[in-house]
């Protein structure tokens, strides 16, 4: 059955994606925004929607560990794994709304959230403090798109309701295709979480790793079938919007309806959302090569990953094998990107740089 429960999962999370991502396009049109804002606000909003049910019930049933792994883990599972297989695919136009307003932004809530659980908790103030933030990003959001999107269509001078015509199709399409996405994860989740504590693994490296990738599997669905159907400003938007609503919406949520807020493990605050942090720093200098995530940097996000799941399984086991692979890790892995990441930056603008005389 869970063979059954897992094949059902993936057949739902394909066609929901392929719903919500045909959906999504036209509506943008529709309603005057623009496909990265609909892949910032609706898409990703939609998508997160598995982290945010999987979380409220975690702190419902007093497994509050679930509840914050899950956010950290799902955002360093959808800037790595999801950016970095999408760019496999097809290497990924990133808009320079992204570069300079989303990933700012995404990182000062990274920030946030680490500010606010340094005594070890998320308050209810504190939730309520997270969701107002993010009632106000999205309104700016629909604000400043459908200003610029009035201001495009007055310049030109063309019909804009070209895909008016059948909105509320759209919107059906929109919210079928939420609806796979969440029952697709569901059951995937469910039956990873069932294995994973039969084999004894603890809360929070289940939420961290088993719970955050099922949940992120509508994101990874939508972002995959964006980048294929050539939808890339929505295959970005998606992943970026998601990692902010899961730190905004989802953990703002958690805390405010949870009886007690939400309890910050120290692992938590020493590492993981250190990584976190980390890996939001790290989509600047890779957007800025070109504003492209080029197929190697996409190689580069899921090699990240894989490392990190690894350091995660060697941790749950207390394994030997754990500060030789730290060192590693520190001392040449790190350094390396780091220098390779410089290089792109640096080469692009010495082509863009004017000659001399």
């Amino acid at each position: 059955m869970t063979l059954v429960w897992f094949v059902a999962g993936l057949v739902a999370l394909v066609a929901g994606a392929e719903l919500l991502v045909r959906g999504a396009s036209r509506l943008a049109l529709a309603w005057g925004l623009s496909p990265l804002v609909v892949g910032l606000t609706v898409v990703a909003f939609g998508t997160s929607a598995p982290e945010t049910a999987v979380s409220l019930g975690a702190v419902f049933s007093g497994r509050t560990d679930i509840a914050v792994g899950n956010v950290v883990g799902s955002n360093i599972f959808n800037v790595l794994f999801i950016l970095g297989i999408s760019a496999l695919i097809v290497p990924l136009t990133v808009a320079r709304q992204v570069i300079r307003q989303e990933v700012p932004i995404m990182i000062g809530a990274s920030v946030l959230l680490l500010a606010l659980g340094l005594d070890g908790t998320l308050s209810r103030l504190d939730g309520l403090w997270l969701v107002g933030l993010l009632i106000a990003y999205t309104a700016a959001l629909v604000i400043q798109s459908r200003r610029e999107a009035s201001a495009q269509a007055a310049s030109e001078d063309s019909g804009a309701g070209h895909a008016g015509g059948h909105w509320a199709l759209q919107l059906l399409l929109v919210i079928g295709g939420l609806v796979l996405l969440v029952l697709g994860s569901n059951w995937l989740v469910d039956a990873a979480v069932t294995l994973a504590q039969a084999l004894g693994v603890s809360d929070l490296v289940i939420g961290l790793t088993v719970v955050a990738a099922g949940t992120s599997l509508p994101e990874v669905a939508t972002s995959v079938m964006a980048a294929v159907r050539g939808q890339r400003d929505i295959a970005v938007g998606n992943v970026v919007g998601s990692c902010t609503f899961n730190l905004l919406g989802c953990l703002g949520l958690s805390a405010l309806l949870g009886p007690q807020g939400l309890t910050v493990p120290p692992s938590l605050l020493h590492f993981d959302i250190w990584v976190m942090i980390a890996v939001a720093f790290a989509c600047l200098p890779f957007f800025f090569t070109g504003r492209q995530i080029a197929r190697w940097e996409g190689a580069v996000f899921l090699a990240y990953y894989a490392a990190y799941t690894a350091y995660l399984v060697l941790r749950a086991q207390h394994h030997d094998a754990l500060p030789a692979f730290s060192h590693l890790m520190l001392g040449f892995v790190l350094p390396l990107t780091l220098i390779t990441i410089v290089v792109s930056v640096i080469r692009p603008t010495e082509r863009q740089a004017p000659p001399a005389g």
